[in-house]
């Protein structure tokens, strides 16, 4: 038997874990695959939290009496062949050649996991990424919701009839001083692994010290303030636990359980900051039950296939200047160095960063996409999709084509100090509060206007260019 780790790099609340444990498996095994990870344009900086995350299951399993194997492949096919070799020795020995994993939701990975059934494996999938079965929140037509709020209130309904599993932590078989020595050896390939990446994810916490403190402390004391703070990035009001989801090292079910412990009226008083928090949560389950139905969203197709023929700019200039940090608009070039040297975005900086380059810029929603993964240490397909599509106005459930973000007012409403915006935007540290989120005359005026690029597009202008785009779709 073995057990293979895919996107649910924890031992709590891993439900193929638990069931190989339980029939006796003392093998588990990543396939790691730096090629596949770049193809998908997997940031240096989540690949680096990975390796972390590897090194930590390692020592984890170590004490559970499990052996664990780290082996380089570079591809899916690399995986396919990997397992398809250990089966076959399995079987000659006239062994358990069961594989235990938990599925995954992307096609690529659909499409290995059916050759290798096609292969004759036998391939055990549980389910662990999601709180409610993908599937099993539906219309009552049997079909996919394709707007968030009914969504939203058919997944409580089922949670609240049905509750939800959230599986103990496993029990150790055979914890012993030879086996942690084994498992170096998987550490210490991981760690030359790590040592090739240009990246590094130690300012993160990993998730077991996130769980033996911080996060007790996050739904007992910081969440409070989420409902009012989330919007503001000069705030520490958000959770910052997606990096940590984004490659399974925390369960989503864990999540709701402590989150109901915490506060246990949550699903009834929707008002409070608790349950902005869980909204956020279900958001989450939205975007990866929306890829469960429409697997070729993976592919790049607008989910609203009207706009398939709106005519983008798709200017190369001005979207690396966009990349880079330099459009002349305060809040977006913040927003963006941010991402560019730390991995993250806030939240609220996503939205505004991605209607600036869609809607202000005209230029394809599907660059930006990639870009942000290409970054992103919490890159998960199925939200970061759901999130440009959003923006775009292409996607489900999708902001109306019209509602075009003002970055200035973003900027006054949101950062209305400029204190977010001096932290990555040193040069603009002495311009005043009230000149800060377009301080271009003021720049003028003072003699200065080289200190800051001028704003590579009028935001007034750019508005009606794009609403006439749009328009020519419908």
């Amino acid at each position: 038997m073995l057990f293979w780790f895919r996107n649910d790099l924890r031992v709590h609340d891993n439900p193929a874990l638990s069931a190989a444990l339980q029939k006796g498996c003392s093998e588990a095994v990543f396939l790691g695959c730096e090629k596949q990870w770049q193809q998908h344009h997997q940031s240096p900086i989540k690949r680096d939290f990975i390796y972390r995350h590897l090194i930590l299951l390692a020592q984890q399993l170590a004490e559970l009496g499990v052996r664990f194997h780290f082996i380089e492949v570079s591809d899916f096919t690399g995986q396919i062949h990997w397992l398809r070799d250990w089966a076959t020795a399995q079987q000659r020995q006239n062994l358990n050649d069961t594989i235990y994993a938990n599925a995954e939701l992307e096609l690529s990975e659909v499409s290995r996991d059916r050759t290798l059934a096609k292969l004759g494996l036998d391939l055990e999938l549980s389910e662990a990424d999601v709180i409610i079965p993908k599937g099993k929140v539906l219309t009552g037509a049997g079909e996919m919701y394709r707007v968030f709020t009914p969504f939203k209130r058919a997944w409580i309904k089922r949670l609240v009839d049905q509750g939800f599993d959230c599986f103990a932590n496993p029990v150790a078989i055979t914890p012993s001083q030879n086996l942690s020595i084994s498992n170096n050896d998987a550490i210490n390939t991981i760690k030359a692994c790590r040592s090739a990446l240009a990246k590094s994810s130690d300012v993160w916490p990993n998730a077991e010290q996130i769980m033996s403190g911080a996060l007790s402390f996050w739904l007992e004391d910081t969440i409070k303030d989420y409902a009012k703070g989330r919007d503001f990035p000069c705030l520490p009001a958000t959770s910052q636990l997606s990096p940590c989801l984004s490659i399974g090292a925390i369960s989503p079910r864990l999540l709701l359980r402590l989150l109901i412990q915490s506060h246990p009226l949550v699903l009834e008083q929707q008002e409070t900051s608790a349950f902005v928090w869980l909204n956020e949560l279900i958001w989450r389950e939205f975007y990866r039950h929306l890829l469960f139905h429409y697997p070729d969203l993976i592919k790049g197709d607008n989910f609203n296939p009207i706009y398939d023929r709106l005519q983008w700019r798709n200017n190369a200039d001005e979207f690396t200047l966009w990349c880079q940090g330099n459009t002349g608009y305060p809040l977006v070039d913040a927003a963006m160095r941010q991402l560019n040297q730390t991995g993250w975005m806030h939240n609220r900086l996503r939205m505004v960063v991605a209607s600036f380059l869609t809607k202000d810029l005209l230029i394809d929603w599907r660059w930006g996409e990639q870009y942000f993964m290409e970054q992103l240490i919490d890159g998960d397909f199925a939200a970061n999709n759901g999130g440009w599509q959003w923006a775009a106005s292409t996607g489900c459930d999708a902001q109306p084509y019209f509602r075009i973000f003002n970055p200035v007012r973003q900027s006054q409403n949101f950062d209305p100090c400029g204190e977010f915006i001096r932290t990555y935007v040193p040069e603009l540290a002495q311009v005043p509060d009230r000149h800060i989120h377009f301080p271009h005359q003021y720049l003028t005026d003072n003699n200065c206007e080289n200190l800051y690029r001028s704003a590579i597009v009028d935001h007034k202008q750019a508005r009606e260019f794009t609403l006439v785009a749009y328009k020519a779709c419908r």
